[in-house]
């Protein structure tokens, strides 16, 4: 396909990133500790940690592992929510040359099991809340050292007890655990300090992450994210924003967990490139606590996926937050939906922008234009060094404009799944693009589409009926809080359309959704199925599990 995407570049933005500044994340890190040293890079619960201490303390968790046996390429294994303790551990496994394997700390002792038995990590580190968990699956794992950490650990003496004493006995959020030889964070930390950290070369081609896909198609696969992968998007996305964000002067908001590649390479690392202090929220799910946090940081920068920004929209106080300074949203790992778009820049004064990207691309692909009037219903222009390919169930490259297989190429992409040359042969097209799953279109100017999941696409009498559509009509009805769309069986049409709403109207009926969606949508796309809930199940980022909703009706 022709990169007809070029001309669309907002200014500066190259077509291509030369070669790579940082010869790995190690120094990407390093360089941004030493030039921000008195800066603060990252806040949590009122806590701040400059520069300079996550490189101090990053290079004492690098020494602790150094000091019981683990070297380069060796795996380390998080499973923490948005908690200082993450950064620290994240870069000084990176600075050991060690590969991180994030986990989310929500996996059931049989998803937990899987991960770190298939990665072969060897050492843990654990918040206490899901020390239990661990604990479960410890004797069939190669896992030798555990750390568990309480949630205040790094908060200082005073604050910190009284979070830890919230946590255990008032939330009552920590069961029961017994892992004999554990040791907590402060004790790594002082053992690495004695022992003194010994830098590691690390080549652009060592394994930096195992990032496993979210397993919602099988048993999940651990995508391999090397050093030029992750330096690779970084370098890429800090091309594409460059313009528009300023070195040392923003505050960001991570309310999406370090353990999911979004916010781990958007927030955590190109922010940190230029300087940013990261907003940490351990739990975006209590909104009003996120609000209240919103209010006593002025921010410039927010990522998101749709459902977070539809529900701190539907919070009372939300609009009462001070958004004079924010003048960066970008919103991804699910389609945004235009109403709840057009709806965050009436309230915030800030449009926002769309991504898209994957696991496997480490994760940006496309990005729009940062200084664009009002939200396009686009996922953006393929960014510097990257390919876009629309194509067929036969491999066959379709023209501008036509629907097919969004297929990707570039130096973030993956080499492919760990101990998996099965599933990496079939995830690659002959050319070595990356098969992505999602259907969807380029226009004439370049900017990218996204129609829906190939999987989830509603088969309705022979013709396609996409979710997102569906969707995105039923949400611009002022009574609906969340919808999704799936496909159900239908003995003449094959499929036929049912929606299930969590409603914001309690007024609100089926009869009241038809006629909505009969005055936007052709007959066929009209839901014939309504059901309201309360609730509709999500993955750990917020992004509406239609699988868990198919499998109910089985």
């Amino acid at each position: 396909m022709e990169k007809n995407w070029l001309p669309s570049y907002p200014e500066g933005v190259p077509a291509e990133i030369g070669l790579l500044e940082d010869a790995s994340l190690a120094e990407l890190m390093e360089k941004a500790c030493r030039r921000y040293a008195d800066k603060t890079a990252f806040i949590s619960m009122g806590r701040t940690l400059s520069y300079g201490e996550l490189d101090r303390k990053a290079a004492e968790f690098a020494g602790w592992l150094q000091s019981v046996g683990l070297g380069k390429g060796k795996r380390v294994a998080l499973m923490m929510p948005n908690l200082l303790q993450y950064p620290i551990c994240l870069f000084g496994a990176l600075r050991a040359g060690c590969t991180v394997v994030s986990c989310n700390p929500l996996y059931t002792p049989r998803e937990l099991e899987h991960q770190l038995k298939d990665s072969g990590a060897e050492v843990m580190v654990v918040v206490e809340n899901f020390a239990h968990t661990v604990e479960q699956v410890l004797p069939h794992t190669a896992v030798r050292h555990v750390i568990v950490t309480p949630m205040g650990e790094m908060l200082g003496t005073l604050k910190g007890t009284l979070v830890n004493l919230v946590v255990r006995h008032v939330k009552k959020l920590v069961p029961a655990w017994r892992i004999p030889g554990a040791i907590n964070f402060s004790t790594a930390l002082a053992a690495g300090r004695r022992h003194g950290f010994q830098p590691v070369e690390i080549s652009l081609d060592d394994l930096a992450f195992l990032q496993y896909t979210g397993g919602t198609t099988g048993v999940a696969k651990g995508a391999m994210l090397s050093h030029r992968n992750i330096v690779s998007n970084v370098t890429q996305a800090h091309a594409w924003i460059r313009g528009t964000v300023h070195e040392g002067e923003e505050l960001i908001v991570t309310a999406l967990p370090l353990y999911h590649i979004f916010a781990l390479t958007a927030n955590c690392l190109t922010f940190l490139s230029f300087g940013a202090s990261n907003l940490l929220i351990a739990n975006p799910r209590d909104i009003p606590g996120f609000i209240k946090e919103l209010k006593h940081h002025p921010f410039t920068a927010i990522t998101g996926v749709n459902t977070l920004f539809n529900a701190l929209l539907n919070h009372p106080d939300f609009a009462a937050v001070d958004f004079s300074r924010l003048h960066v949203t970008l919103g991804g790992g699910m389609a945004v939906q235009q109403a709840v778009a057009e709806r965050w820049q009436q309230v915030t004064g800030c449009a926002l922008a769309q991504a898209y990207g994957l696991t496997e691309t480490s994760p940006a692909a496309t990005i729009n234009p940062l200084d664009l009037p009002a939200f396009n219903g686009a996922i953006g222009l393929p960014i510097s060094s990257t390919e876009v390919s629309i194509r067929n169930d036969a491999g066959v490259e379709l023209p501008r404009g036509d629907v097919g297989e969004i297929c990707i190429r570039g130096p973030q992409v993956t080499t492919g799944y760990w101990g998996r040359p099965d599933e990496t042969a079939k995830a690659f097209t002959s050319d070595g693009f990356l098969l992505t799953g999602d259907m969807g279109y380029v226009n004439e100017k370049g900017f990218v589409y996204l129609v829906d999941r190939k999987k989830d696409i509603i088969l309705v009498s022979g013709f396609n009926v996409y979710p997102n559509e569906v969707e995105d009509v039923v949400i611009s009805h002022q009574g609906v809080r969340e919808v999704a769309a799936i496909g159900v069986p239908h003995e003449h049409s094959g499929e036929t359309v049912k929606i299930f709403v969590v409603r914001k109207d309690p007024d609100l009926t089926r009869e009241d959704l038809i006629a909505h969606c009969r005055t936007q949508l052709t007959s066929y796309k009209v839901p014939h199925h309504v059901e309201f809930r309360d609730d509709l199940p999500k993955t750990n980022v917020g992004k509406v599990l239609r699988r868990a909703l198919k499998e109910e009706g089985k």
